[in-house]
């Protein structure tokens, strides 16, 4: 329906008539005298209604009695309403516009000037709602497609993670290791990943990207799919050539992942890359295959390292039986099993009794 009426809301019958007439050429004009006349019209005419120009002094001069029960009712949002006043005192101004007047007309009153304040007050406010009704629907739209890519991306994730689980499986198979060490190195990087984003900011790590750490630490060990069976299921300890070869698995697993293994998402590679080849790393620059040292070990790679140790430790190999939970502990924090820094102990101290609650819940049977 076209905004094409303005109501005028003046007792004062002079007045009333004046306004009419300045705006009659232009406008169809519904002139009420008393505020249960005007609310009536608000409501059989609203759709149709460009602009109120309301008399405040109706019920009690000075009062805003009125514009307080119009405001209630929530008509000032669907309709601009412009004071009539001979009011000029800047508290009288202050409070109309405090109730959501958008101008005013004063008495005596000047047709070319009250003329284009009505136009240019109904352009705008139209303009505006208008703008309103379109960033509604936009943001409508934007809501139903971000809700469609959610779910494709909870699609594609769920794929991903299927796949990862998969490739995990095959080396769990390969390499004779405990059935359920990629889940609970999967859980412990995610709880460190935690303790580290909560103490350390300093890391830049997120809910997403400690989501993405746990998920590559899938593949740390996806290397060793390609080390002969004598070496890695050997029962024994290694000679000095066997233990080169195995170490290999670091730089096997980082070529795999970066020449066969092709997910959308590349975070997820970048850092399924760095902790395949970075996760045998120590602090003290004693790890292999690139001899880094300190923070050149990014912080990914630094967290599954600690949880690949852990797990090794708590769990039965070929080579040796299960440590304790306590004894595991000890072991780390004494750097018994490699130098680890001091920020990345004590986030494990944090959430000792988190990993002890993965060991039980993911034992092997």
């Amino acid at each position: 329906m076209v905004r094409d009426t303005i109501l005028i809301l003046e007792n004062d019958e002079a007045s009333r008539a004046e306004l009419a007439d300045i705006f009659r050429n232009k406008y169809k004009i519904i002139e009420v005298s008393n505020e249960k006349d005007g609310l009536d019209v608000l409501r059989s005419h609203a759709p149709s209604l460009a602009v109120i120009l309301v008399n405040l002094t109706i019920v009690i001069k000075g009062n805003f009695q009125v514009l307080q029960k119009l405001s209630q009712r929530k008509f000032l949002n669907q309709i601009p309403f412009i004071m009539i006043t001979s009011e000029e005192t800047v508290e009288y101004e202050k409070k109309g516009y405090e109730y959501g007047i958008i101008s005013y007309i004063r008495k005596p009153f000047y047709p070319e000037a009250a003329r284009q304040l009505v136009d240019n007050v109904i352009q705008v406010f139209q303009y505006k709602k208008q703008l309103e009704i379109t960033v509604k629907g936009q943001t409508e739209k934007l809501k139903k497609q971000n809700a469609v890519l959610k779910v494709m991306a909870e699609k594609q994730k769920h794929t991903n993670e299927v796949l990862i689980d998969s490739l995990s499986n095959i080396v769990e198979f390969r390499n004779l290791e405990s059935e359920q060490h990629i889940k609970r190195v999967r859980e412990f990087s995610f709880s460190l990943g935690k303790s580290v984003m909560n103490l350390y900011p300093e890391y830049e790590l997120t809910a997403e990207k400690i989501d993405v750490i746990g998920w590559a630490s899938s593949l740390h060990d996806i290397g060793k799919i390609v080390i002969p069976d004598n070496i890695i299921l050997k029962p024994g300890k290694l000679n000095e050539d066997e233990y080169e070869i195995i170490k290999s698995h670091t730089t096997k697993g980082a070529e795999i992942i970066e020449r066969v293994i092709h997910l959308d998402s590349e975070l997820f590679c970048e850092y399924a890359y760095d902790i395949a080849r970075h996760h045998h790393e120590k602090y003290d620059g004693k790890g292999y295959p690139d001899g880094l040292k300190g923070e050149e070990i990014s912080i990914a790679a630094q967290i599954v390292s600690l949880v690949d140790v852990y797990d090794a430790l708590s769990s039965r190999r070929v080579y040796k039986a299960a440590y304790n939970t306590e004894k595991v502990y000890q072991m780390i924090i004494n750097g018994q099993s490699g130098v680890f820094s001091s920020k990345l102990l004590k986030a494990f101290t944090e959430v000792r009794k988190e990993f002890e609650v993965i060991v039980k819940k993911y034992c092997d049977d």
